[in-house]
């Protein structure tokens, strides 16, 4: 069979690219969802409402038909089931034609370019949203599912971003089409269409990653209680080492403020971050913390380690600031977890040293050490003296 997989734009008639046109005039079988077939009803030829890949898939190998095209909104490369299709369909002549893509309609309506823009699906699954817009000048999100485009404002304004831009577009390329400009403030308690995406503009986003974040910018009066902070220079060492990836799961035993969770969520936007640390102030501090930097991505719990880690999802990459001298529990259900999990502990003494060279080597792997003295300057007068920081011990491998 000749089987067309076409982008049929915004409405499904009008937006139509002519050659796509053309196929759809060529093809005895439509496929799509019910809104993109609807312009087709009386086209007189055979009509499958579907949705689902497989059902499409097993529909027409079955047929005796010669020819069939499968409807899809937008692009066929943007967020498509065009992907699952092609491997479901491929002993099949299959033809596949772009069409016009939500972000590339919506972005010309409103007057902004759109090849500078971060792309984040949120139709009918999870995903971050609050630092995709810290770390980019415009990001396109495609709504639907739990994730309206209220919440979405009412997220921003959590994270103390209630003045971003944003624009929303409601039934694009339908005579009921809408757009709302406004501020994420603006939108909280917006009643917005199903079919809606959502465009936020910040200016001040994040232009370079803040590596060395000072000590003094983790802590708030509102949490008297003192927290132990990793010194910046020695952060930026311990993420580093860990080479985090865009997607990936991470966790911060020991959370303390949570500025390694910060600088692990940084690295990981389209991942998650669990910080866990057994002190209520800590946690407090965390959630602080990941509120004042835009860190949505950051998820924080309170509990003793190995128990509380059951609980989490298998992890890439962990960072260990305090073990409360259960190092080797927590090896144990991190290699249950995901026996190819980096990690890396911090030790300040010698006997912490010690306990995870002994820790790492027992459980397969010969770590790398590095030991980190740092000296800062501070005044005295008319002078400049040096001020040395206690040496810091990092201790990082695979686990395979």
């Amino acid at each position: 069979m000749k089987i067309s997989l076409i982008g049929i734009g915004m409405d499904g008639i009008h937006t139509l690219t002519k050659e796509a046109e053309i196929a759809i005039q060529e093809s005895e079988i439509l496929v799509g969802a019910e809104r993109m077939l609807a312009p087709f009803q009386n086209s007189g030829k055979q009509l499958l409402t579907a949705y689902k890949s497989q059902e499409i898939a097993d529909f027409l190998h079955k047929s005796d038909k010669a020819s069939a095209s499968v409807l899809l909104s937008g692009d066929v490369g943007f967020y498509s089931g065009a992907e699952k299709l092609r491997s479901l369909l491929n002993e099949h002549e299959l033809h596949i034609y772009s069409g016009i893509a939500s972000p590339v309609y919506f972005a010309d309506k409103i007057g902004i370019p759109w090849e500078n823009m971060k792309f984040i699906s949120l139709h009918g699954t999870e995903n971050n949203i609050v630092i995709h817009i810290r770390q980019n000048p415009y990001c396109f999100f495609l709504l639907g599912g739990e994730m309206s485009a209220e919440k979405l404002c009412q997220r921003l304004c959590e994270y103390g971003m209630k003045q971003i831009k944003i624009h929303i577009g409601e039934r694009l390329g339908y005579p009921e089409e809408r757009i709302l400009s406004g501020t994420a403030e603006d939108f909280q308690n917006l009643s917005a269409n199903y079919l809606s995406v959502l465009i936020a503009e910040n200016p001040d986003f994040c232009r370079n990653m803040p590596f060395l974040i000072p000590e003094s910018d983790f802590y708030d009066d509102s949490v008297p209680e003192h927290v132990p902070v990793t010194k910046a220079e020695i952060r930026h060492f311990a993420v580093s080492s860990l080479e985090i990836e865009k997607n990936h799961i991470c966790w911060d035993i020991g959370s303390g403020t949570g500025s390694v969770s910060v600088g692990m969520a940084y690295h990981c936007p389209d991942g998650k971050v669990y910080a866990l640390d057994k002190n209520s102030s800590a946690c407090q501090l965390t959630k602080l913390n990941a509120h004042r930097f835009g860190c949505d991505n950051i998820q924080i719990f309170q509990g003793t380690a190995p128990e509380t880690l059951a609980e989490f999802p298998a992890p890439d990459r962990v960072f260990i600031g305090g073990s409360s001298g259960n190092l080797r529990e927590i090896f144990e259900i991190i290699r249950q977890k995901n026996p190819s999990a980096k990690i890396a502990v911090t030790a300040v003494t010698l006997e912490t040293l010690e306990d995870a060279v002994h820790v790492f080597m027992d459980f397969g792997t010969e770590p790398d050490i590095t030991q980190i003295s740092i000296t800062r300057t501070r005044k005295a007068g008319n002078y400049t003296m040096l001020n040395a920081q206690n040496p810091v011990f990092l201790i990082w491998g695979l686990l395979s």
